[in-house]
């Protein structure tokens, strides 16, 4: 009886409890600044912002649906495979709270509970720039029509080599601006140094180049001409380089714009920029984006689930940083492995679902040693059938090409060397020098 009477007096406890439904200002808002802000805040690629209550409010019922679906905030590798610094993934208990505000009526509670708004640096996600590139020629988007990739050269002008641990790429009319990339061009490339500066073009292209048919198998290796300095399109964070790595740019160099429009139905004018934050302290690494792709494919038309392949063999010892999988609207997934000269393999990162809507770079947390000899392979599907509901022509075979109704298939990635190091030798075949002594590798 005395368990019982026990009990009861816990149960009766219980339900005189005060309520603890969650309000928006003591509950809701610090999930809201740490999940949702960066993007969900005016000027910023979300469609709608979480910054005030009365602007949250009306989006309560498509919260709730986005983050029980785990469709925001975007993040889309398999938890099975690797682990990532800037996993998105949302607590659960974040999740809860979301859910059961919803549920108890969207309350506004008392504004005194609010935390210390979140600050976020105006036009920039890396604070102010040491130095900004903007095109000076802004290029006007048509309403209708297919848009060629526009480039744009900017000469930096400078004397000396210059470090880089930030980076951010922006656009000035994100409704039109698919992506941006700006590559750094060597001085001493041949690849666009006739260019005009400053005016948006669309350079003549032989047949073979950057993505093109690069052999039976697929193939990569550097992004174009040059390395990569910044990037933007939905769903992407700027670039920000642990302490002692950097990216180079070479006294003399060049940045190459590379800028994709969308047509939307209305006009547009966009001059895009890219803002750096030069090293502090003395640098010991390069970061270099490479990236194993193919051409070699034809999706045939319905098909559900055609698979790409490619693969890469590094030829030099580096450091795993970053991957980034890219394909255009008939993406379905993507896995890419490692296989070490030991002979073992491993997956890297796995993309069961993607979404072209959300370029998402994935850092490893642990970077990882890639001993030269160290083969990258990437495996894609893609769904050309009727039922992908993103398909611009299900009847339609489909081949590599710039433009989003086209495909492509690139498993970008960042590799760090010593600085003294020439990234390039990642992809150059090392051989035996000619000599009846000892063996000795030289470079070619």
């Amino acid at each position: 009886m005395r368990v019982l009477s026990l009990g009861l007096a816990c149960a009766a406890l219980v339900a005189a409890a005060p309520s603890t439904e969650p309000t928006f200002y003591k509950d809701v808002l610090p999930v809201l600044q740490k999940n949702c802000q960066a993007c969900h805040r005016p000027g910023e690629a979300g469609p709608m912002s979480f910054m005030s209550y009365e602007s949250t409010k009306p989006w309560g019922k498509a919260i709730k649906a986005a983050v029980l679906q785990k469709k925001m905030p975007p993040w889309f590798a398999d938890p099975h495979y690797g682990k990532f610094a800037n996993d998105r993934t949302m607590a659960e208990s974040d999740i809860h709270t979301l859910v059961a505000w919803v549920d108890a009526g969207a309350k506004a509670g008392n504004v005194k509970d609010a935390p210390k708004p979140a600050e976020f640096a105006e036009g920039w996600q890396i604070g102010k720039p040491d130095m900004v590139f903007e095109v000076p020629t802004a290029f006007n988007v048509p309403a209708s029509g297919t848009i060629d990739y526009q480039y744009v050269r900017l000469p930096t002008n400078f004397t000396e080599d210059k470090y880089v641990q930030m980076a951010e790429a922006v656009p000035s009319d994100r409704e039109h601006v698919h992506h941006i990339i700006a590559f750094i061009r060597d001085p001493h490339s041949p690849w666009m140094k006739d260019a005009p500066i400053g005016v948006p073009f669309v350079p003549e292209r032989p047949k073979q180049e950057q993505g093109q048919r690069q052999g039976e198998g697929g193939g990569g290796g550097s992004i174009a001409a040059g390395d990569m300095l910044a990037g933007y399109a939905p769903g992407t964070v700027p670039d920000e380089f642990k302490p002692g790595q950097v990216k180079l740019i070479p006294k003399g160099a060049d940045i190459i714009f590379q800028l994709h429009y969308t047509a939307n139905g209305k006009t547009g004018s966009d001059k895009s920029r890219v803002g750096v934050i030069f090293a502090k302290t003395e640098p010991k690494e390069r970061v270099f984006s490479l990236a194993v792709t193919t051409a070699n494919f034809a999706i045939p038309p319905g098909d559900p689930n055609y698979k790409v392949e490619a693969k890469l063999t590094l030829q030099d010892d580096s450091t795993l940083e970053m991957l980034l999988p890219h394909m255009h609207l008939r993406g379905k997934d993507m896995e890419v492995r490692a296989t070490f000269p030991d002979g073992r393999k491993e997956v890297l990162l796995s993309v069961p679902h993607y979404s072209f809507s959300w370029q998402l770079s994935y850092y490893l947390a642990e970077p990882m040693k890639l001993p030269a000899g160290t083969i990258l392979e990437a495996t894609a599907h893609f769904d050309n059938s009727p039922n992908n509901p993103d398909n611009p022509d299900p009847k339609k075979e489909v081949h590599f090409g710039e433009q989003s109704w086209d495909e492509m298939m690139f498993a970008f990635f960042d590799v760090a060397v010593p600085l003294n190091k020439n990234p390039m030798d990642l992809m150059r075949p090392k051989k035996k020098a000619p000599t009846t002594g000892a063996a000795e590798v030289i470079h070619q």
